[in-house]
């Protein structure tokens, strides 16, 4: 798939259903005027705009997709706007020791909103990340990561089970498996930081058609291993089949899911 057309349907299509979760974590931490967020794996940047328009000063670090990055400079930078009011926000494309700037003053919340317990080997190298951006935050500033809730919770597990079945087995790394209940707090752990709170947020997906359900899903790279194993035309058949009993008889698709947040702090 073209990689740009990839990122425009992850920002037009799929990066929405995950807008109660950022609602959710903002209104309890209180997002608003004095926050300074640095949002790592930003990607287009949705949940950097929800804070923005709360009033926070957002920087945006990622280094996985030139593609979606563009697409958060789109949404965010000022001459988007026209507007001062998004002179402080910051999109970079690097590692979160590029948000270290002497004028810049310290982050007062850390977010990592790119799910993970999805994935075999999905939150390796975000504990370092993570450890990378503390030195750049206050001290108790919270820190929020977000993984997938319980597969019984999740009618997309049964799609995502697709992922699995074509992957190749020897591969140990990004194939589908069961989010497991601790897998927040061991990264969290692992950063050395200190857990406070956590919560769970419905976050269905919605689609107007098959069509939009199979472009949305496959623009999350969770399905990249299993096309590596077979091919694009394969994984796009099995997803669409595995989508059917999701299906209303209106053609839209619908899948109730929960998500979890982790609050942890900075020591």
């Amino acid at each position: 798939m073209d990689r740009c057309a990839r990122a425009r349907d992850w920002s037009e299509i799929q990066e929405r259903m995950l807008v109660p979760l950022y609602e959710a974590v903002y209104e309890r931490l209180e997002v608003g005027t004095g926050t300074r967020v640095l949002g790592l794996g930003c990607g287009s940047g949705l949940a950097l705009l929800m804070a923005a328009s709360r009033g926070a000063a957002v920087t945006g670090v990622d280094s996985s997709s030139a593609e979606r990055l563009a697409l958060a400079r789109e949404r965010l930078l000022p001459e988007a706007w026209a507007t001062r009011t998004r002179a402080d926000t910051r999109i970079i494309d690097g590692h979160p020791r590029d948000a270290a700037d002497a004028e810049t003053p310290a982050y007062t919340l850390v977010t990592a909103f790119e799910p993970i317990g999805c994935l075999a080997g999905d939150s390796e190298g975000l504990a370092g990340l993570l450890a990378a951006a503390t030195p750049l935050v206050e001290r108790g500033a919270p820190v929020v990561l977000a993984g997938w809730g319980p597969p019984e919770r999740c009618a997309t597990s049964s799609v995502l089970r697709v992922a699995t079945k074509l992957a190749d087995p020897l591969r140990s790394t990004g194939s589908w498996r069961p989010a497991l209940r601790d897998d927040l707090e061991e990264v969290a752990q692992r950063a050395g930081l200190k857990p406070d709170g956590s919560g769970r947020v419905a976050c269905p997906f919605g689609y107007a058609d098959l069509d939009s359900a199979l472009r949305g899903l496959l623009s999350t790279g969770l399905f990249d291993a299993a096309i590596c194993a077979t091919d694009q035309a394969q994984v796009d058949k099995e997803v669409a089949e595995a989508l059917h009993p999701y299906q209303h008889r209106d053609g839209t698709v619908w899948m109730p899911n929960v998500f979890r947040y982790l609050i942890a702090r900075v020591p």
